[in-house]
C-alpha cells in the first residue's frame, strides 16, 4: 500500500504552527531553493512543462517561507521545501529520481543546522519516499552523521520513515535516460553526460532567530555503478551551514564538488577572508570549479539574508524569497 505525505500531515510532523500569525517577524527571514543546474535550454521545455516546473519551484519556496514567517525554524523550512521537491516528478530526487545501472533508484540526502553544526546524511538508500526526512532523523535521533544502504533503511523503519514501492519512483523520462545511457558506448565507467547527473534539489534558509540551515537531496547519476555516491550526502561538499558564515546547497557534477569541498569553501571564504557571499560564490563556482572542469551551481544565504544563486551552466532551476518578501523564480541564466 502506498503511504502518502499530505502537506498538513508534514506540517504537523515538523511541529510547524499552521494557525500562527502571518505577521512579518522583526528579524529578517529568507529562503532559496534549487532543483538542479545544467544544460537547460528554452527549446528543451514546452510552455506547459516550463509553467509546471516554475509553479512547483514557487510553491516550495513559498511553503518554506511560510514556515519562517510563522516563527518556524530554518531546519523546518528547508525540510519542508525539499520534501515538496522530492514529491514532484520533475526533479532528480525522491519520486523523480534517476535510475542506476541496475535500473534501481538509489537515493542520497543531507541536512545541516547552522546553529549547532549538527548534520545528518544518508546514501544509497532504496524506496525511501523522502530521503531528507531520513537524513534529519539521522541528525536528531542518532549519534552518527551518515548512514548508508541497508543500515540506513533499517534505521528508517525503526523511526517510522515512509517507504514506497518501486512503481512510485518510476517515470518514463528517467527510464528513457537510462536506456540512452546504456546504449551509449561510455568510455569511462558509465561516464556522465549533461542529462545524466544534474537535477539535485536543495534549500537554504534563515529564520527569525538568526539561525541558518541547508538541505540537499538527489537520485545521483543516471546509470551509476558500484555504489557510486556524489557530493550531496558529503557534509562540506554538497551541503553546509554555519551561523558564523553561510548556508549552502549545491548541484552539479558531484565528483568535482567533493574534490573542491564547494559548500564549505564558500562559507570559509566568507568567514575567514571577509569576502561577501556573492564574492565567495563567484570565486568557487565561477573560477575554481571552472578551472577544474566542474559544472553546476549553488544556492546560499548569509546571516543577514543575503542570497546567492550562482551557476556556471546555461540554467539552474531556482527560486527565492528575500528578507523583503520578494519572490523570484528562474530557470535560465539570463533571468
Amino acid at each position: 500500500m502506498t503511504t502518502r505525505t499530505p502537506l498538513l500531515l508534514l506540517l504537523a510532523c515538523l511541529a510547524i504552527p499552521t494557525g500562527a500569525s502571518a505577521e512579518t517577524p522583526a528579524a529578517p527571514v529568507a529562503i532559496a531553493i534549487h532543483a538542479g543546474a545544467g544544460t537547460i535550454q528554452r527549446e528543451d521545455l514546452d510552455p506547459e512543462k516550463e509553467a509546471e516546473i516554475r509553479a512547483k519551484l514557487e510553491e516550495a519556496a513559498r511553503a518554506g517561507h511560510g514556515v519562517l514567517t510563522t516563527g518556524g525554524s530554518a531546519l523546518d523550512a528547508v525540510t519542508l521545501a525539499v520534501t515538496l521537491l522530492e514529491d514532484a516528478p520533475y526533479f532528480n530526487a525522491g519520486r523523480g529520481a534517476v535510475f542506476n545501472a541496475e535500473g534501481v533508484n538509489e537515493l542520497d540526502a543531507s541536512i545541516m543546522d547552522g546553529a549547532t553544526l549538527n548534520a545528518g546524511a544518508v546514501a544509497g538508500v532504496h524506496n525511501v519516499r523522502n530521503p531528507v526526512l531520513l537524513a534529519r532523523k539521522v541528525m536528531t535521533e542518532s549519534v552518527h552523521v551518515m548512514l548508508i544502504g541497508e543500515g540506513a533503511e533499517a534505521f528508517a523503519r525503526e523511526h517510522g520513515i515512509a517507504f514506497e514501492a518501486d512503481e512510485y519512483f518510476y517515470t518514463d523520462y528517467r527510464w528513457r535516460q537510462l536506456e540512452k545511457a546504456r546504449s551509449r558506448d561510455s568510455a569511462r565507467h558509465g561516464a556522465a553526460t549533461p542529462d545524466t547527473w544534474l537535477s539535485t534539489v536543495g534549500a537554504v534558509a534563515l529564520d527569525a532567530n538568526g539561525d541558518l540551515a541547508a538541505a540537499t537531496s538527489t537520485g545521483g547519476m543516471t546509470n551509476k555503478r558500484w555504489g557510486r555516491v556524489g557530493d550531496v550526502p558529503v557534509i562540506g561538499a554538497g551541503t553546509y551551514a554555519d551561523n558564523a558564515s553561510c548556508a549552502v546547497s549545491a548541484t552539479g557534477h558531484g565528483e568535482y564538488f567533493i574534490r573542491a569541498t564547494v559548500a564549505r569553501d564558500i562559507c570559509a571564504r566568507v568567514q575567514y577572508t571577509g569576502a561577501s557571499l556573492q564574492e565567495a560564490a563567484d570565486q568557487v563556482v565561477m573560477q575554481k570549479l571552472v578551472e577544474m572542469g566542474g559544472t553546476g551551481g549553488i544556492i546560499a544565504l548569509d546571516p543577514r539574508g543575503g542570497i546567492s544563486l550562482t551557476f556556471n551552466t546555461p540554467g539552474m532551476y531556482r527560486a527565492s524569497v528575500d528578507p523583503a518578501g520578494e519572490v523570484f523564480v528562474g530557470i535560465y541564466n539570463d533571468e
